[in-house]
Formats: C-alpha cells, sequence, structure tokens
C-alpha cells in the first residue's frame, strides 16, 4: 500500500501551517495557536520489521550494525523534529517502539516454541529507544520554549507479556486474525473470520496490537502508572503546561 514518509508528513505539516497563519491573520497568532497543540509522534517499528530484519530484501543490516543503524534513524529524526519545532510544533510525544521481536509475525518465523521472543530484535529496539530518550533530553535542554517526552511503550509491553492476566488477556503470541503459525504468518485476509474473544488477545494480528491492548497504552501514556512509563512527565502533565 501507499505510504507517506515522515519527511513527507513533515512537509504536509509546513503547508498546513500556512493556511493556519492565512486563517488566524498572522504569524503570531498561527504561533500562539499551535504552541497549544500536542504532536503525538511514533515511529521505527516499521524500520525495523520492514527493512532491517528483512535482510533478503534491505541491505542495511549488512550495511550497519544495530547501534548504528539506531544512530542513523536518530539522526533524520532529529532533523524532521528540529523541522516541526521551527514550524510551531512545541509539545512533543515521541513513542518509543515495542517489544517487535514478540510480535506473532516474528515469533512465527524466529522463535523455535513460537512463545520466546525474539532477542536479537528486542536488543536491537532497546537500543533505539534508549537514543530516543536522550533525544528527549538533548531537545528539552537546547529549546526552554518547548516540551518533549518520551513514552516507553516497550516497558509496558513487558509488563503485560510479565503477567496477562492482571490485564484481562489469555493469548499474547498469537494473533486474533491471521494465517499460519501463530497466526502469524500471513496478516489478516479479506472476508476471513477473527477471533470472537478479542479483547483476550494482545495483537489483533501478525503485527498490530488489539484495541484493548492499545487503551492499555494509551491510558499508561496519559496517566502514567509507573515512573517508567513516560519520561519526564506523562501527557496528562503535558496538557496542563
Amino acid at each position: 500500500g501507499a505510504r507517506i514518509s515522515f519527511s513527507g508528513q513533515v512537509r504536509n505539516y509546513r503547508q498546513t501551517v500556512s493556511q493556519v497563519v492565512n486563517l488566524l491573520g498572522s504569524e503570531a497568532n498561527a504561533a500562539n495557536y499551535l504552541s497549544k497543540c500536542i504532536y503525538s509522534i511514533g515511529l521505527g517499528s516499521n524500520d525495523y520489521l520492514n527493512n532491517y530484519f528483512m535482510p533478503l530484501f534491505y541491505s542495511t543490516s549488512r550495511r550497519y550494525n544495530p547501534e548504528q543503524y539506531a544512530n542513523v534513524l536518530i539522526q533524520q529524526y532529529t532533523q524532521q523534529l528540529q523541522a516541526l519545532y521551527n514550524y510551531g510544533a512545541r509539545k512533543f510525544v515521541l513513542i518509543g517502539v515495542g517489544q517487535i521481536g514478540c510480535s506473532p509475525n516474528e515469533l512465527a518465523q524466529n522463535s523455535r516454541d513460537g512463545r520466546t521472543c525474539v532477542e536479537r530484535i528486542n536488543a536491537a529496539n532497546r537500543i533505539f529507544n534508549s537514543k530516543l530518550k536522550g533525544l528527549v533530553d538533548q531537545f528539552n535542554n537546547a529549546n526552554s520554549d518547548a516540551k518533549f517526552i518520551y513514552i516507553d511503550v516497550y516497558g509496558i509491553f513487558q509488563d503485560i507479556t510479565s503477567n496477562p492476566s492482571a490485564y484481562g488477556f489469555r493469548v499474547t503470541n498469537a494473533g486474533c486474525c491471521g494465517v499460519g503459525r501463530n497466526n502469524g504468518q500471513i496478516t489478516c485476509l479479506p472476508s476471513q473470520r477473527p477471533c470472537r474473544n478479542r479483547n483476550e488477545y494482545l495483537f489483533w494480528d501478525a503485527f498490530h496490537p488489539t484495541e484493548a491492548a492499545n487503551v492499555i497504552i494509551g491510558r499508561r501514556s496519559y496517566n502514567a502508572q509507573s515512573p517508567s512509563d513516560a519520561y519526564p512527565i506523562d501527557i496528562r502533565r503535558l496538557a496542563q503546561l
């Protein structure tokens, strides 16, 4: 399917800002309006799922080790965030990547028992998340008029998979809808009947969490249940600034 890259989305945003300036009558009015908005940005998953860990199709894993690849992603991310800041964005929520090595697709392809998460993938995700959290500090230190926060989706997922029954989940290693091992080798097909008890599944398909899982992530992102959920503050406090 067609996708708009993040750089393309930033270009679209710049065009939208020019329309906001026209609507509100001045750049000052537009700047005041945009400074109250919250910009929620979650990316990186596809860079790993559909690029770095697909060596038959992409050369990135041969060109970069996980540390180097994370640096490349963060370098581009920095430029894109700076562009958003230059065009009025002041409240940023940067969402880390989850445990991609625990997705039904990766379990189907790379886990012997279909349950044990793929550590080499999760290890690469942790490197990226660590650098993203550092980027939050970098931007906050450089821009006193802005606030950047980091959401630790990886840690929230880890909590859920460590004690799924506490969150109402019965199945954490297979998709509610899909084909093959773990319902993860092929994602949902047209007209395919999904599972009846989707609220008991952590994953909807080969890659994506269910609504039930996203509700938990959303609630903990907005109102952190543990100090590690959000850094340095949660979305609720960001909204109050």
